[in-house]
């Protein structure tokens, strides 16, 4: 009688009030926890939520001794960025296999210009590895070997045979090697399954570099290239094949996201079109045309916004043009293109031209986008909302920028090529507040859990924390 009583009264009785705030701690704590949860992992590329921005504090200055916790070498060549469960950090790398100079093999700092292919490493022998550490510690858990044998395409000098970033669930961890295979591992290192698919030829001999993205028990992996392109699902249990859909695109380095937005999933893909696609069936659900260019920055999408760009090309190449960001917001059918000459569409909200945008992908902070270029050191500042440009500033000092940036605490944080990480003041206006250096080149973006930043060069790999 007491409990119907409750149940009816308009009135918040003290039943209602007391399930009300039981409702609240509960929804509190979860949070809580799963707050501290994600700051402890890491699990993909640019992060769990794929937008690059740190869910756990750490030091804004560093150098190679300066709030290192450890370093050690890590052996072979490798582009691919740390991922971290709790107390466990997973890395890939390419060891050369061989009793030569391995130095010979590994990249090298890129001046320029279209860049040197590698036809002579398709005659050496390599040992593709997934090595297991102590996040905490950097003590090396277990490695193990993928496979073992000669690469079956050339690369850029300046890549690397392991510069796709693996996942982590928690349960499993994806090691995906391009044109060298998928494969999968439990989290003691035993193999669970390994999955072929196909080598092709890439743009110019330079390689792969598109990670995966983990979303519901499945693997999409962006397979672009010169020959036959394609979009897999893979069942992460079993290494099935849930789906596939063919690409009218060629070689693209730019890796797919989940959107999760307030209407609907969506797995985005990059290209000359950018697409999104149903994650359950890998039906298309609409297409924008990028007016060419290349697709290397993988997208970001936060909430109800999502930015995709191409970097800008003219080259008298068939992908010339390009160098544009959109706005996008959900819903989105067929063709959302804006027409000749317009700047939106019921889909898009804006689109800026030479944005900047080019390998690095973008990052939102303190409600800007930040975007850098690879050559000359400079970053664009964009307000999110309406697209119109805060500031164009070079770095002083800066070299190119490959890797990908992060936000913490409200800062940009910018990795150049030759390891010297630049800290910009979120915000319209330009700040650099630090720079810290570490004298080795580096491609890979870091990766940040456990209140510190895990960072790969050429040759090593770096906790940066608190000392």
């Amino acid at each position: 009688m007491i409990l119907m009583n409750c149940q009816n009264d308009v009135r918040p009785s003290p039943c209602r009030v007391i399930r009300d705030l039981i409702r609240c701690v509960s929804i509190a704590i979860v949070f809580a926890g799963s707050t501290a949860a994600t700051a402890d992992r890491w699990t993909q590329f640019r992060g769990s939520r794929m937008d690059g921005v740190a869910r756990s504090s750490h030091p804004e200055t560093w150098d190679e001794e300066k709030n290192v916790a450890w370093s050690i070498e890590v052996q072979g060549e490798g582009w691919s960025c740390p991922v971290i469960w709790n107390d466990r950090l997973f890395l890939t790398t390419a060891v050369p296999a061989g009793s030569g100079d391995e130095s010979a093999t590994g990249p090298v700092e890129y001046t320029g210009g279209g860049g040197s292919r590698r036809d002579d490493l398709t005659r050496v022998k390599y040992r593709w590895q997934v090595i297991c550490l102590d996040a905490r510690s950097g003590e090396e858990l277990w490695r193990r070997t993928a496979r073992e044998g000669s690469p079956t395409m050339p690369r850029h000098s300046s890549n690397t045979y392991a510069t796709e970033t693996p996942i982590t669930d928690g349960k499993r961890v994806y090691a995906y090697f391009g044109m060298t295979g998928l494969y999968c591992y439990d989290m003691e290192g035993e193999p669970i399954w390994e999955k072929d698919l196909g080598s092709y030829e890439m743009r110019a001999g330079w390689g792969t570099s598109s990670s995966p993205v983990l979303f519901d028990e499945k693997l999409f992996v962006q397979v672009d290239n010169e020959e036959s392109s394609f979009l897999i699902a893979i069942d992460a249990k079993t290494g099935e094949e849930v789906w596939r859909v063919n690409r009218d695109e060629r070689s693209q380095y730019s890796s797919p996201i989940v959107w999760q937005n307030s209407l609907r999933n969506e797995l985005i893909v990059g290209g000359m079109v950018y697409r999104s696609y149903d994650p359950e069936n890998g039906t298309l659900l609409w297409k924008l045309d990028m007016e060419k260019g290349r697709s290397s920055a993988t997208p970001l999408a936060v909430g109800d916004r999502l930015y995709v760009g191409t970097e800008f090309r003219n080259r008298g190449g068939a992908d010339d043009g390009g160098g544009y960001l959109f706005a996008i917001k959900p819903g989105g059918v067929g063709d959302i293109s804006p027409a000749e000459g317009e700047t939106s569409s019921e889909y898009v909200i804006w689109k800026v031209a030479r944005s900047g945008i080019q390998m690095a992908s973008p990052v939102l902070c303190q409600g800007h986008l930040y975007l850098l270029e690879r050559r000359a050191g400079v970053v664009h500042c964009i307000d999110a909302e309406t697209g119109e440009e805060a500031y164009r500033s070079r770095i002083p000092g800066a070299r190119a920028f490959w890797a990908s940036p992060w936000v913490s605490d409200n800062n940009v944080f910018c990795v150049d090529t030759g390891g010297t990480t630049y800290v910009l003041a979120g915000g319209p206006e330009f700040e650099v507040r630090d720079t810290n250096k570490i004298d080795e080149m580096t491609w890979s973006t870091p990766s940040v859990a456990n209140d510190s930043v895990y960072f790969r060069t050429a040759s090593r790999l770096y906790r940066i924390t608190e000392r």
